[in-house]
């Protein structure tokens, strides 16, 4: 009886305690936890150089890392120093041959980077006395020889042409050069010309003059012990000569007077890069840095920001929507939202993204906004803490930028601090919809008409023009006029004669071709054969294994994708049959029934454009008369899909040309396919095609 009466006072205990919560409410948030950082140790040589180590005995691994804080450097007519620089440290040292110290350093299972500005190894504790050695005498008696200079500025040369037509690289480029000015360190760009203006004395006088102690700070990581870390990094690194790199004085970016666009003409861009960017001087001392990273983070930091929800799942412009905001001790920044779209809907997104911006600077953000962002923040802080790095990253924050000793202490109390119109004023200082540049990276052949008309809060915004460098040009001209008696025939005509004249083409009656490509470091494998009979094959292979194959056999067909089989539809094997002639350009001929819509640029040449249906649109160069695109368009799912073919390299085989170099680009994927065989009238079975 008496454990019955004991049970029956807590139970009406509990029912009067549950009665007094409102679970209506969100509870409150209760003291943010306090944090605990272990100090790192330190010590600094005679040279300047600044030593931090935290000590971590739960794994038998070190961390080393050496960073120079020097102020940006301006190279100028030499731009691409650094870069050269950077490649031709960490290759062993004068003291050790590069393949004996890259062979010790394998055997020895560790890593070792050495840059212009910095350096890095991670090893098995009980390597690191060996470890720190070679990272020291590479670091700071490199061998810099002819031979490798010209190995590694052939490879900056050969890097810089491949992005001649890379739409992404020179949205970026231009992006930077506009924002900073092309005599500011962010914003200069490196070319062909800039690297060849550098020599082996050049790399270094460079070297001499930026990789020195005076504002290098050594962060040690690990299973060490202080007084042993302190005995060998003063044994290796008290060679370090002591010097202070050389200042710069150079203008600091200002925005735009007014919101404007600068359009940069890309005429084999298949989708548009936009970016809304102003120039912004924020610090991590600052008392409102907190406030600006919730701001952007609710902006454009991810997949449940607006910029990502408005412009992909609501609109479907594009495939992601995001922004950046930089901080910089040294120099003001650039703030920049910024998208990959369709060239349909340029115009309507670079409306979109100022608007967004704009609701941020002239309305509070939700109370659920707010409290996603800071718990996003918050959960990054306290996951990173169980590392040991982050002991030492802070601490070199702290040293580097001037923090407060609790900056890290009081983080998550400040974070829950911030309030709405903490965020909104943050947006009103580092975000611009009065003087914000919009970069468009695009085919001005598609998207210039519309956007031309683009207006925000009640304005035009005005279109300014400039090239792939970032200077100012004219408005690109796309009437030209075609000559006199060319009409579509004529350009068929003139390709089939280009690749081998008529009855070459009549003489094939089947092909096979074999293609590789790379696809974040894996191969792809294209294999496709043709007959006269309307049979087609094509398989995709990733690393051998087959992951897409479509089959014609006639009236008949099928597709695997990814072991699922299915047959072709009606309309499907209509489609196929159209692209299972060797030349489809015969049939374009016979059938009469495509039309020119004049000339366009393509690349750096110009191409007679040819509209083949409703879907296709097929460019052929005015001087050769080759194929060098081709635009499909179709309907997926609601949305229109766009892929662009690019025709390159010709070669002759059996008397025919071909494209040897077939770039296919989809919306951000772009696949390089280097053809690596052709067969005419041969290597082509019955077999194939079931």
């Amino acid at each position: 009886m008496k454990k019955y009466f004991v049970l029956t006072v807590l139970s009406l205990l509990m029912t009067a305690s549950y009665a007094q919560i409102d679970r209506s409410k969100q509870p409150k948030p209760g003291p943010a936890p306090e944090i605990n950082l272990k100090e790192p140790a330190r010590f600094e040589l005679s040279n300047g150089l600044k030593v931090l180590v935290v000590e971590n005995h739960k794994l038998p691994r070190v961390r080393i890392q050496l960073t120079i804080d020097n102020p940006p450097i301006l190279q100028g007519d030499k731009a691409g120093v650094s870069d050269l620089t950077s490649s031709m440290l960490g290759k062993g040292s004068k003291n050790i041959p590069k393949d004996d110290f890259y062979e010790e350093v394998d055997f020895l299972g560790a890593n070792i980077y050495v840059g212009d500005q910095s350096a890095f190894a991670s090893c098995l504790s009980k390597y690191f006395p060996r470890i720190l050695e070679l990272l020291a005498d590479a670091a700071l008696n490199p061998n810099f020889t002819q031979e490798e200079f010209e190995k590694e500025k052939d490879k900056i040369l050969t890097g810089i042409k491949s992005e001649e037509k890379d739409v992404s690289a020179i949205a970026t480029r231009v992006q930077t050069a506009l924002a900073y000015g092309k005599n500011h360190p962010y914003g200069e760009i490196t070319t062909e010309e800039t690297v060849n203006n550098v020599t082996l004395a050049d790399v270094e006088q460079f070297y001499r003059s930026y990789f020195v102690p005076a504002n290098a700070y050594l962060v040690v990581i690990g299973d060490v012990e202080f007084d042993n870390v302190k005995e060998l990094v003063t044994k290796y690194f008290t060679p370090w000569s002591k010097a202070v790199p050389p200042s710069f004085t150079y203008s600091d970016p200002t925005d735009v007077q007014y919101n404007q666009i600068n359009f940069v003409d890309v005429p084999n861009a298949v989708q548009s890069e936009v970016a809304v960017e102003n120039i912004t001087n924020l610090k991590m001392k600052d008392p409102d840095y907190l406030d600006a990273l919730l701001a952007n983070r609710i902006l454009g930091g991810g997949s449940q920001a607006r910029l990502f929800k408005n412009l992909r799942e609501d609109k479907g412009y594009t495939y992601g929507s995001y922004s950046g905001l930089r901080d910089n001790k040294y120099s003001p920044m650039r703030f920049s939202a910024y998208a990959q779209v369709r060239n349909a809907v340029t115009d309507s997104s670079v409306v979109q993204i100022l608007e967004e911006i704009n609701k941020m600077t002239t309305e509070p953000v939700s109370a659920e906004e707010l409290a996603n962002a800071k718990a996003k923040y918050a959960g990054s802080f306290v996951m990173a803490l169980e590392s040991p790095e982050t002991v030492a990253n802070y601490a070199l924050n702290i040293e580097t930028e001037g923090l407060s000793k609790d900056f890290y202490k009081t983080y998550l109390e400040r974070l829950q601090s911030v309030t709405a119109e903490d965020v909104q004023k943050a947006a009103k200082k580092y975000f611009s919809t009065t003087n914000a540049r919009v970069v468009v990276t695009g085919k001005g052949s598609d998207v210039l008409e519309n956007l031309e008309k683009v207006s925000f809060n009640g304005k035009t915004v005005p279109v300014l023009f400039y090239d792939k460098y970032a200077n100012k040009t004219e408005k690109p001209n796309y009437n030209a006029e075609v000559p006199e008696g060319i009409d579509a025939n004529t350009v068929l005509e003139k390709y089939i004669e280009a690749i081998g004249g008529k009855s070459k083409l009549d003489g094939v009656e089947s092909y096979s071709m074999v293609a590789e490509a790379e696809m974040q470091g894996m191969k792809l494998e294209l294999e496709m054969k043709k007959t006269t009979k309307d049979q087609f094959m094509q398989d995709v292979k990733v690393m051998g294994n087959s992951m897409s194959k479509q089959v014609l056999d006639g009236d008949s067909g099928y597709m695997v994708v990814q072991g699922q089989r299915k047959d072709l539809s009606a309309e499907e094997i209509e489609k196929i049959k159209e692209e299972s002639s060797a030349f489809p350009e015969l049939n374009y001929l016979a059938a009469g029934n495509v039309s020119l819509e004049g000339i366009e640029p393509v690349g750096d040449s110009k191409a007679y454009k040819l509209k083949i249906s409703d879907g296709k649109t097929a460019y052929y160069d005015v001087e050769t008369g080759l194929k060098v695109q081709e635009i499909n368009t179709q309907e997926v799912q609601g949305q229109q899909m766009t892929s662009t073919l690019g025709y390159g390299d010709y070669q002759e085989v059996s008397g025919i040309k071909f494209p040897f170099k077939i770039t296919q680009n989809m919306g951000p994927q772009t696949f390089e396919f280097m053809v690596k065989e052709i067969k005419v009238n041969e290597g082509v079975d019955a077999s194939d095609f079931k």
